[in-house]
């Protein structure tokens, strides 16, 4: 069948994006679900840093690629071996495919299943194939996803089915923006009640944060980003503090917040600069989280006689080290009782012919989480 994708054929190009328009969006090819595969109609797919990443090339992708890996739809036909979903089933995609049977799977850790990355890093879905096509050439996918489009074909074990009721722009975000900022709170980091939290770096995934550390009970939590509109809606969140990383004194300033340092420091910005800021907020003793992706080449120089003398730990998270299948309807039924406000994060919705514009604001820093409606 024919489908609208947005596909990015060249990485790094300049901005303005509106001008130079990396994404293009384009007719292609989508091949009918294989064996363990669905097809799915796009209802909404939220922009995120990762894609950014991909598009200034800070995280090497094989091009052509179709683009996007936050998303929700509706099932539309489910290929053979399908046996637990159906026509007019509501999922929500995420990014990291769980094959179930490899060593991280089988511990409980699907965000770190081994072929799912291996797919993931190919630009192809968790079998091996790939669906999609443009004047007879293949066409990559991304994240086994590629959600900026009006359908896509996706692995079963990328899929998440949902309640209905739930509409498909508030579904989305949950498949990146709450499992990953989120998750970091409540599953890599497991913050107590009564404990300090810093997040540095207020995207989707770094309010999602916020949110989950105003959930777990945290007594102190503070915010910090480079804009006071970010940092204003992070107040009325809940952040207790709000610092603008930009102040001279904005490390004294969260240590002060925390009577000295916080126990636990979340880095969601991406960036060797946020995550040193990270680092030296919290307490000795404390936990460092970064759920940010930086470029491959960048190196955050390490103190270590400090890591051993304060016995600091210090923690990746990836896909907030979710179990999808278990937590994302949890979240969603935290959402429905009030306690995660997600959908104050959504900063507005476009159309796909507009997605370039889009990776603009979000690459200025000014919004928070837009939506794309194919």
């Amino acid at each position: 069948m024919k489908a609208r994708a947005a596909v990015l054929h060249t990485v790094g190009a300049s901005q303005p994006y509106a001008q130079s328009r990396p994404l293009r969006v384009e007719e292609i090819e989508l091949a009918p679900p294989g064996p363990g595969e669905v097809l799915v109609r796009v209802r909404a797919a939220g922009l995120c840093h990762s894609d950014l990443s991909v598009i200034n090339g800070d995280r090497p992708r094989p091009v052509p690629m179709a683009l996007g890996h936050e998303a929700a739809g509706e099932v539309v036909e489910c290929g053979p071996l399908v046996a637990d979903l159906a026509p007019g089933d509501h999922v929500v995609m995420v990014f990291v495919p769980s094959c179930g049977h490899c060593v991280p799977c089988m511990e409980g850790r699907p965000a770190l299943c081994e072929p799912g990355a291996a797919a993931n890093t190919a630009g192809t879905l968790l079998g091996g194939a790939r669906r999609l096509s443009m004047r007879g050439a293949p066409v990559n996918h991304h994240m086994g996803v590629s959600a900026f489009a009006d359908h896509a074909v996706v692995s079963r074990r990328s899929l998440v089915k949902i309640d209905p009721a739930l509409a498909f722009d508030e579904a989305a975000l949950f498949g990146c923006a709450v499992l990953t900022g989120v998750g970091a709170v409540v599953n890599t980091a497991k913050v107590p009640p009564g404990a300090t939290a810093a997040v540095v770096g207020l995207g989707g995934v770094g309010m999602n944060a916020i949110l989950g550390a105003v959930l777990s009970g945290a007594r102190a939590v503070v915010a910090v980003d480079l804009f006071d509109d970010k940092l204003a809606l992070a107040r009325e969140l809940g952040a207790t503090h709000c610092v603008n990383a930009k102040a001279p004194d904005a490390v004294e300033q969260v240590r002060a917040a925390g009577n000295g340092g916080v126990d636990f420091a979340f880095e969601m910005a991406g960036s060797v600069q946020a995550m040193e800021l990270a680092y030296r907020v919290t307490r000795r003793g404390g936990t460092t989280v970064t759920a940010g992706l930086p470029h491959p080449e960048h190196r955050w120089p390490l103190q270590h006689v400090n890591l051993t003398a304060e016995e600091r730990t210090v923690k990746g998270s990836y896909v907030g080290s979710c179990v999808p299948v278990r937590d994302l309807p949890r979240y969603i039924a935290l959402y429905r009782e009030g306690r995660l406000p997600v959908d104050r994060l959504m900063s507005d919705r476009l159309a796909l012919e507009d997605i370039n514009a889009g990776f603009d604001r979000l690459a200025a820093g000014h919004v928070v989480r837009q939506v794309v409606i194919p």
